[in-house]
């Protein structure tokens, strides 16, 4: 009897795919092309934790920053195609696609899509000193002093910037961009008044809205946040039809063999589908995505495009 099943478990395992056999057998990186303290770098160190757990070898996270995320996406996108560097990315690099368009690498040639992580609204926010308690109030006082109001971003092409593109155009507003190295620093302008306002994530920005440090004025979902209940959405507060959102996947370098592309995904699902993760997350404003691979490779290429005519329509230029 036993072995019986000692033989069908060996040829359980000999039709399994030799790469998803074998891997992982050493550590295995995960590249996150912006700064630490975001989005981004935090939640790739949960899944790298959660995957770390699960498959038996580390997961290490390297902060590789720089032009827009792009630094980071090429290491990965010239990596070796083994299942060992993985990219963490948002949709800043689906943007960048046609912001940027010298890039050394193409986002859909050159990488392939893993898996979704989660997506979480945006919320404006102002410094305490903008004389406007409602959105409608701002567009108001921003209509009033075109140019005179500045917004502060992750730099050209982040959904940071993007998505007050997408607001100036939808109510014919002008606001001073005021770009800065990554989602950090320019969450911390707008904290020391130095800039009156920001889209940020809601998962970084609600303890500072609970704080007191700046007024949140509408989020960017088609619903009100689970964690902001109190703050209409974009469309209820005056701008109908509104939407915009911060989302993370993972990608691997292209040639990454199927079935271990396959497998991450399966794990990654597992990962975010513990009860303590959705819970944890949920509090934070942030709600897992799961697709399987060839569904996420499907939203990458459209959410590129959605961006290309936001970016087109705007005249947005990179810098």
């Amino acid at each position: 009897m036993l072995r019986r099943h000692l033989l069908a478990g060996s040829l359980a395992l000999a039709a399994l795919p030799a790469a998803a056999q074998n891997w992982p057998n050493k550590p295995v990186r995960i590249v996150v092309p912006f700064g630490p303290g975001g989005p981004a770098d935090i939640y790739a160190r949960v899944l790298g934790q959660e995957l770390g757990e699960a498959l038996k070898q580390p997961f290490v996270i390297e902060n590789k920053t720089g032009a827009g995320g792009t630094i980071g996406a090429d290491i990965v996108a010239k990596a070796a195609p083994d299942g060992y560097t993985l990219l963490m990315m948002s949709n800043t690099l689906t943007t960048n696609e046609t912001l940027l368009a010298n890039k050394p690498y193409a986002l859909m040639r050159d990488l392939t899509a893993v898996a979704p992580v989660n997506a979480s609204d945006l919320v404006m926010v102002v410094t305490p000193s903008v004389e406007a308690n409602t959105l409608k109030e701002l567009i108001a006082l921003a209509k009033a002093e075109p140019g005179k109001l500045a917004y502060a971003s992750a730099g050209p092409g982040t959904p940071y910037h993007l998505s007050v593109e997408l607001f100036k155009t939808m109510t014919g507003t002008d606001l001073l961009h005021v770009p800065f190295k990554n989602s950090g620093d320019a969450r911390n302008a707008v904290v020391g008044g130095h800039v009156q306002i920001m889209l940020d994530a809601v998962t970084a920005m609600k303890p500072i809205i609970d704080s007191g440090q700046v007024r949140a004025l509408a989020t960017t979902g088609d619903k009100r946040s689970s964690v902001l209940p109190n703050v209409p959405t974009m469309s209820e507060a005056g701008v109908p039809g509104y939407e915009a959102t911060l989302w993370l996947g993972i990608m691997a370098p292209a040639g990454t063999p199927k079935d271990v592309v396959d497998r991450l995904n399966g794990e990654i699902g597992k990962a975010i589908a513990k009860p303590a993760i959705r819970d944890a997350w949920a509090k934070q404003g942030a709600e897992p995505m799961t697709m399987t691979a060839a569904e996420f490779d499907t939203f990458l290429k459209k959410d590129i495009d959605k961006w290309a005519k936001v970016i087109q329509q705007a005249g947005i230029k990179a810098p």
